[in-house]
């Protein structure tokens, strides 16, 4: 054969190999088959990088090293958990969502109820009655069910019965959660299709039978905990969570002995309903909590917050070894979303001599209804407190003809003088968006339907007292306002995307357009940023 002959067969070679490699080039990834959201309260990177030599390799340590690290996820104002549950899943904020909190205050009623409450709605293995029809948009979860024309598979869980549906969503099969009065899995008559095996599980292995026996002790040696000053260490604690005690089920739901349950319920959900292989993308979403335990017999509470890291990096371990054993490497994509820790209802040991003070709820509405009265005349002028925010008494004030804006700025400028009280904003300053960029933070996060006339807001260090018992809570709250800027990381592991750490500031409402994108489906009807690439 001669040299010319050899020649034409070499580069059409050539050309093959190339045409072969351009091709695999463009051709997109597998697409997963699963999608598996996690949601854990009060995560905190600091906390993550920290116990890295601690955790072992299938959880904590997997997703840092083979995932997308968003170090810097902004939520702007302070919203508590359901509020930035429904903006992961959304991709929307509250003035959007219309879920500006765990709590939302009814001005017809007069009183503050679940925001998801739904009285149309029956409860299943519980007495709560709650649907997700008050949001009014879309979520991520919904869009992998349409996508899949009926025949996608879509749960949440949650030890908390807002979160589970949030995570669920308007379309899934189930939304399941744990009802805190006697740790049955519990879900709404709002959803069709309860696996059949959670009956049966309240029945033969009911929380309820083994809460006597469950304690909460140092996962580890003393040695694990290394991070921590020695005298932390020295007297190890131990909780439990006995038959008969009234606070019981509030501790066991606070502690992370709780995230244990919700793994074992996902898990069962992935295996025993084959999720992941309906033929259609399936999706399953968690939610976990590393909230400071506010229970601890000392007030320095970080021995428990520590061990917690490693038993959720366990948890994190098991759910993601199921998902994977039962599809496949490659076959599943996780997002693990923080939301931001929450302040500590507990203020520091007089002892220390901090400044602090105590801003009763019930006495500035007094302080505040007599100064209206002495300013316009008699009456209730302040219809209740809720969450920050005072609402005024719209009749009284109509009736009077009254212009509203000015009682408003009146009451505001009164409120502002008070001990404790930093700042006040009326809501004709937050609706409008007026002034600097946080009050436009406060309009993203606010809802007209629910922004009181007057927020204020403590002073820093001081303990807020909410002596307006409102019917839902049936008790009062302490909290103590504190400023820092707490990181809120997001994690993506997902098929074909390279690891990577991002630390600029990333806005929560790009996070579920970017899953979104990586799952080939359209973003919810309400997400209002472009999705990143990387």
């Amino acid at each position: 054969m001669t040299p010319r002959r050899k020649m034409p067969r070499l580069i059409v070679a050539l050309i093959a190999s190339m045409t072969a490699m351009a091709a695999n080039a463009q051709t997109p990834g597998v697409r997963p088959q699963i999608v598996v959201g996690i949601v854990i309260d009060g995560l905190d990177y600091q906390y993550v990088d920290l116990l890295r030599g601690q955790f072992g390799n299938g959880g904590f340590n997997r997703l840092l090293s083979e995932g997308v690290v968003l170090a810097n996820v902004d939520y702007g104002t302070n919203v508590d958990v359901t509020a930035a549950t429904a903006m992961l899943v959304t991709g929307a904020a509250p003035s959007a969502t219309a879920i500006t909190g765990a709590m939302t205050y009814n001005r017809e009623t007069m009183r503050a109820d679940w925001s998801l409450l739904d009285t149309e709605m029956r409860g299943t293995y519980t007495t709560q009655t709650l649907s997700p029809r008050p949001l009014v948009v879309g979520t991520l979860s919904d869009e992998v069910r349409i996508a899949g024309s009926g025949i996608a598979r879509v749960y949440g869980v949650a030890a908390d019965a807002q979160q589970a549906v949030l995570l669920a969503g308007h379309s899934a099969n189930c939304a399941l959660w744990i009802n805190p009065e006697n740790g049955n899995w519990s879900s709404s008559s709002y959803y069709t299709d309860v696996p059949s095996f959670v009956g049966k599980r309240n029945r033969s292995e009911s929380l309820n039978l083994r809460l006597d026996t469950v304690q909460w002790t140092p996962l580890k040696s003393p040695e694990a905990y290394s991070c921590l000053p020695a005298h932390v260490t020295q007297y190890p604690f131990r909780y439990i969570f006995a038959r008969g005690a009234q606070d019981r089920w509030v501790k066991f739901m606070s502690s992370p002995i709780v995230n244990a349950e919700v793994t074992d319920m996902a898990g069962r959900l992935v295996t025993e309903q084959k999720l992941g292989h309906s033929g259609s993308l399936d999706m399953i979403s968690v939610a976990y909590t590393l909230q400071p335990y506010d229970y601890t017999v000392r007030d320095d509470n970080r021995y428990e917050l520590i061990d917690a890291y490693l038993r959720l990096d366990n948890n994190l371990e098991q759910l993601i070894s199921t998902v994977e054993n039962s599809v496949g490497g490659g076959h599943a994509l996780f997002f693990v979303a923080a939301t931001p820790p929450a302040g500590r209802s507990r203020r520091d040991d007089p002892a220390w001599g901090i400044p602090y003070g105590e801003f009763s709820t019930n006495k500035a509405k007094s302080l505040l209804n007599m100064y209206l009265m002495a300013t316009y005349g008699n009456g209730d002028w302040i219809d209740s407190y809720h969450n920050g925010q005072f609402y005024l008494n719209h009749k009284l004030i109509e009736s009077l003809s009254l212009d509203p804006t000015d009682v408003r700025v009146k009451a505001a400028q009164f409120l502002t003088r008070m001990s404790g009280v930093d700042r006040v904003y009326t809501c004709d300053e937050i609706l409008q968006a007026r002034g600097t960029e946080y009050v436009a933070m406060l309009r993203r996060n606010s809802h007209p339907t629910s922004l009181g006339d007057l927020l204020v807001e403590v002073s820093p260090g001081w303990e807020v007292v909410d002596d307006i018992i409102s019917p839902a809570s049936e008790s009062r709250i302490h909290y103590v306002r504190r400023i820092a800027t707490a990181t809120a990381p997001v994690i993506i592991l997902a098929p074909g995307v390279d690891s990577r750490v991002i630390d600029t500031p990333i806005d929560v409402r790009a996070i579920t357009p970017t899953v979104a994108r990586l799952l080939r489906i359209r973003s919810p009807n309400g997400a209002a940023m472009p999705p990143m690439v990387f």
